[in-house]
């Protein structure tokens, strides 16, 4: 399993079933996967986006079972007409839940999806992405895991707004300068 890229992670117990915020995660963290990032495999550092068809793409992708569609164009939260059942049928929304099955809800420093890019005690086929925790796009992947929304409500909980965003989020004008991180 360890040549696929898997590992050995240990989840603790579940305390709950919150959810991760749809909003954060548009704004915040699908942008880190589609940006150009400097990647260090084996000494050699290049550039490219963990959505190349060498990584994550979801049609050509060989890198595991996350997948990102490079193309997902955002959803418009503030349209009424962007109810949860349309959300959840768009490419963006799969983004976010591909991303989503590689967390442990709730705790970072047990989710594949902030440990492989560190290379922290897993292998990651694409190489070393974040050079330490402290880099910022590793801080916003870790929030966003580390803050589900509150119990009992959905991954579009309005809740979020205010305590993930500073200032809070808009859903008419998102501001990714505005993503907490701490």
């Amino acid at each position: 399993m360890a040549a696929c890229g898997g590992g050995t992670v240990s989840n603790p117990p579940l305390t709950g079933t919150q959810a991760l915020a749809f909003a954060y995660y548009e704004t915040c963290v699908n942008p880190i996967f589609v940006t150009p990032l400097q990647v260090t495999v084996g000494g050699t550092t290049t550039t490219k986006t963990c959505a190349a068809a060498a990584c994550h793409a979801s049609a050509s992708g060989a890198g595991g079972a996350f997948r990102i569609i490079p193309t997902a164009a955002a959803v418009d939260l503030s349209n009424p007409a962007n109810t949860p059942a349309v959300i959840r049928g768009t490419d963006m929304y799969k983004n976010f839940t591909s991303a989503q099955g590689e967390t442990v809800k709730g705790s970072p420093t047990q989710s594949l999806l902030l440990n492989k890019p560190l290379v922290n005690n897993v292998f990651h086929g694409g190489g070393v992405v974040f050079a330490s925790s402290g880099d910022a796009n590793a801080r916003r992947i870790e929030y966003w895991i580390g803050n589900p929304v509150p119990q009992g409500q959905d991954e579009f909980s309005t809740a979020t707004y205010s305590t993930m965003f500073n200032p809070p989020f808009n859903p008419s004008n998102p501001n990714p300068s505005a993503c907490n991180s701490n």
